[in-house]
């Protein structure tokens, strides 16, 4: 029975004395308390009942934001959640500088989110979104260095917009459709006449060209299939006419 004892208490010294660690993780060791270095990764022998380990992921790690209630500028209320990628590039200050790193830059990117949106437009904000990231992105990894902690990425990942907003916005668009399309209209008949004015021009000089012009037409209603044929007639061709009717009206 005592060397049963013997060999589990052996056991039980060698796990606290020898650790593995994986490639993506670093040793913080402290001695009666204090810090004397960063371990790993791989095979660490520690001193029993003296030195303890603290293992810290060096690892890229990706949170959500929650969503957050966030007033624009321009008082439009709306909810906004984001994403943030960091990572730890100081083991020992993320875990001597700081209780917990992880909560803490969680914490730090919601307020951050509310404070850095709500210097926003809505529109500036719908429209500059790549900007937005960026300055997230500056001011947390600014606020996290102490920390040891590295903030590579913050995006913004969706923008709940109030159902009045949207009906708002909705008939803005319509609208600017609209406009677009009475604008092209409108250029295109301004293009239709000056061509048309240009087409009378060559047309005036040469009396043929009109005469072609009829016959053209002709051509284009004939072959629609239709059964009424309009022959446009100019009014010069009925002056002669007229003034017969005038003279056998007053025979002098």
């Amino acid at each position: 029975m005592i060397w049963i004892y013997i060999i589990a208490f052996l056991l039980v010294l060698s796990f606290s004395i020898i650790k593995i660690l994986p490639e993506w993780e670093r040793g913080v060791v402290l001695r009666f308390g204090r810090f004397v270095g960063v371990r790993g990764p791989g095979l660490i022998i520690l001193i029993p009942l003296v030195e303890r380990i603290i293992r810290v992921d060096v690892r890229t790690i990706t949170t959500d934001i929650k969503p957050q209630d966030v007033i624009t500028f321009d008082n439009v209320s709306m909810k906004v959640n984001a994403v943030i990628y960091f990572r730890v590039v100081d083991p020992e200050k993320a875990i001597t500088k700081v209780e917990d790193f992880f909560f803490a830059t969680n914490q730090l990117a919601q307020t951050t989110l509310r404070s850095v949106l709500g210097q926003y437009q809505m529109d500036d904000l719908l429209a500059n979104r790549e900007k937005i990231n960026q300055t997230l992105q500056e001011i947390l990894d600014k606020a996290t260095e102490p920390w040891g902690i590295k903030v590579s990425v913050v995006e913004v990942k969706h923008i709940d917009l109030p159902k009045e907003m949207q009906r708002a916005m909705a008939r803005q668009a319509e609208a600017e459709r609209e406009r677009r399309a009475k604008v092209i209209s409108a250029e295109g008949e301004y293009q239709r006449s000056e061509k048309l004015n240009q087409a009378a021009e060559v047309i005036s000089k040469n009396p043929t060209a009109l005469q072609l012009a009829y016959l053209q037409a002709l051509t284009e209603i004939t072959g629609e299939g239709t059964k009424t044929l309009v022959f446009p007639l100019p009014i010069d061709f009925l002056t002669p006419f007229m003034e017969m009717a005038k003279q056998n009206q007053n025979p002098s």
